[in-house]
Parts: C-alpha cells; structure tokens; sequence
C-alpha cells in the first residue's frame, strides 16, 4: 500500500486530519490500535474550544455539532479554592460547546 501521509490513531483529532486531507485531494490512512467496532462504539463527548468549532465549520464539518451542541459562554475554574470565571464569550464573542 502507497499513500501520500500516514496518521497515527483514530481518534478525534488523528480522523479530523484523515478527512480535512481527503477533502484537500491528499491521500491518507489511519493506523489504529484498538479494533474498528472499539473505536466506533466509544462514547465521545467533551467541550470543543471556539477555534476547533472554527476548523469544523470551514472544513464542512460542523451540522451535526450546531444541531446538538449545548453551547457554554465561559467556563469555571477552581484554583487554590477560589473560582474564577473565563467568559470567553464577553471577551471574544465566541463559545464553548459541550458535544
């Protein structure tokens, strides 16, 4: 097998890569450890920062996530038993979303 650029895991960011190159006329293949079936059937839910939604958006990728995404304006952060809120939203005019 001859491809253009190998992929190390199937994973969030490892399968964005896969599809942003493949969209780009780049060929690419993901090598993955874990079985196809444990990669498909994990359950994957986190926060995406505003930037990562951006690269979503402008590679086509985002429906799905502005769909169903829980969008946050900040987040808290304890430290030292004190919270401190970063609104990025106030700041940047951008969102977290929870997915």
């Amino acid at each position: 097998m001859r491809t253009q650029v190998a992929i190390i895991g199937g994973g969030p960011a490892g399968l964005l890569l896969a599809e942003i190159l493949h969209r780009n006329g780049v060929q690419s293949v993901v090598l993955e450890r874990q079985t196809r079936s444990h990669v498909l059937g994990r359950i994957r839910a986190g926060v995406l920062e505003p930037w990562t939604i951006d690269v979503l958006r402008e590679n086509g990728l985002a429906a799905r996530l502005e769909h169903e995404g829980h969008r946050h304006d900040g987040v808290w952060i304890v430290w030292g038993g004190r919270e401190f809120l970063i609104d990025i939203n106030r700041h940047l005019g951008k969102q977290f979303v929870a997915y």
